[in-house]
């Protein structure tokens, strides 16, 4: 763990620009993740290069510059905003004489701050263990002392071998715990699909108030706060649309920029949610100048889960914060404020027009003598109302288009 508290860790933030991407923007992320870290971060630097210095990122001058500012501000990390080798690592070490950590490992370690469930905190653990593995190579001179032959290792094998051979088998055995759970999952995924259950998986870009709108409709009561990363579990709560249909809300881990491919596939089964989905409601917030870019990202992510084809929704939300709300609501995006709980009833009338219609909702006359067909209608549909009139049962009820033919005669 970063945090300490004993002591607040003091950071110098450090990039190296070579055009890739928004650099600006991607410091303020990392800063704001420094922050979710308990991180407090007292320098910051961005060093323009054609290129990556394969030695240290950022070129021996300007390690140099980090050097005196880690020495004059007292600071006791340094945080790269990209993925490190492990020679870079252990050469801006040399350099700086502090701790160093990449973006990738601030990530993991909000991550393992965060998951409380155990499959949370196995996919955390299976990223770590894959990004360490690659990452023990370099790592100096006691990696490569050789051991003796007491039980764990035999006469000649180094120690880099024997860590590398550990993490292996560390991963074997977490992959597989996790596909005993996914084994779980898919069956009660499997239950929902026949039990006629309606799925909405709630996407977004990390801290946009995913959380927050699921506290607000269905009084879920999951954490929420204004961090990064703030839940990594899964949460489901059950809501009841406008035309009476009953939709189970899935919360899932939020996306980032640059989310690290190998973060992707550990928290795969988690975010397999959406691609399971039967509607997608992609949390935008529209407040925040790089609204449409973390949508970018959002979409992007998505479609790499092989989620093209299920009906989105855009959710614009923390729209109390905007000064000029010219905004209007359309058939597939709608505006709300989750923290104000407004908007909540376009909301969930822009879910049910956007859902595939799998049951109608209306009134049947059904004849006594045909009684039998009630029960169906019972236990595969939802009945709002029964009246027994002097020419049958009247029945106000949400009904499976699979099983519709059998009462269309008698309807209102």
């Amino acid at each position: 763990m970063i945090e300490n508290t004993e002591h607040i860790t003091r950071a110098i933030l450090i990039a190296a620009d070579i055009g890739e991407f928004n650099s600006e923007r991607s410091m303020a992320e990392l800063r704001e993740l420094a922050r979710t870290a308990g991180v407090e971060v007292c320098a910051e630097m961005i060093q323009n290069r054609p290129t990556y210095d394969t030695a240290t990122c950022i070129g021996a001058g300007k390690l140099e510059e980090a050097a005196d500012i880690v020495k004059k501000l007292d600071i006791d990390l340094a945080i790269f905003d990209h993925e490190l080798t492990a020679n870079q690592t252990r050469n801006i070490e040399a350099v700086l004489d502090i701790r160093v950590i990449d973006r990738t490992t601030l990530i993991l370690d909000i991550f393992a701050q965060r998951a409380l469930s155990k499959e949370g905190r196995l996919q955390v653990e299976l990223a770590q263990q894959r990004y360490r593995l690659p990452r023990l190579a370099g790592r100096g001179i006691e990696m490569s002392r050789l051991g003796g032959g007491v039980g764990t290792r035999g006469p000649g094998e180094t120690k880099l071998e024997t860590d590398k051979r550990h993490i292996r088998k560390r991963i074997e055995i977490l992959e597989e715990e996790l596909r005993e759970l996914e084994k779980r999952r898919a069956l009660h995924r499997a239950r929902r699909k026949k039990d006629n259950v309606l799925v909405g998986a709630i996407v977004g870009y990390t801290n946009v108030g995913k959380s927050t709108l699921l506290n607000a409709l269905a009084d879920a009561e999951v954490l929420a706060e204004d961090k990064l990363f703030a839940t990594l579990d899964i949460t489901s709560r059950s809501l009841e649309l406008p035309d009476g249909r009953s939709l189970m809300l899935v919360d899932t881990v939020g996306f980032i920029s640059r989310l690290p491919h190998h973060l992707v596939e550990a928290f795969k089964s988690t975010l397999e949610e959406a691609a399971n989905s039967d509607i997608i409601i992609n949390i935008i917030d529209i407040s925040s100048d790089d609204a449409e870019e973390q949508a970018k990202v959002t979409r992007e992510l998505l479609s790499e889960l092989g989620c093209d084809g299920i009906p989105q929704i855009n959710v614009l939300n923390k729209c109390d914060k905007l000064e000029n709300d010219n905004i209007r609501n359309s058939s597939d995006t709608v505006k709300i404020s989750a923290k104000q709980k407004k908007g909540f009833d376009d909301l969930l009338q822009c879910i049910a027009d956007n859902l595939p219609e799998t049951s109608v909702r209306a009134k049947f006359l059904i004849p006594y003598d045909k009684t039998s067909l009630i029960n169906p209608l019972r236990n595969d549909g939802k009945v709002f109302s029964e009246e027994y009139l002097p020419e049958g049962t009247l029945i106000d009820a949400l009904v499976d288009k699979k099983i519709l033919y059998t009462v269309e005669q008698y309807k209102m």
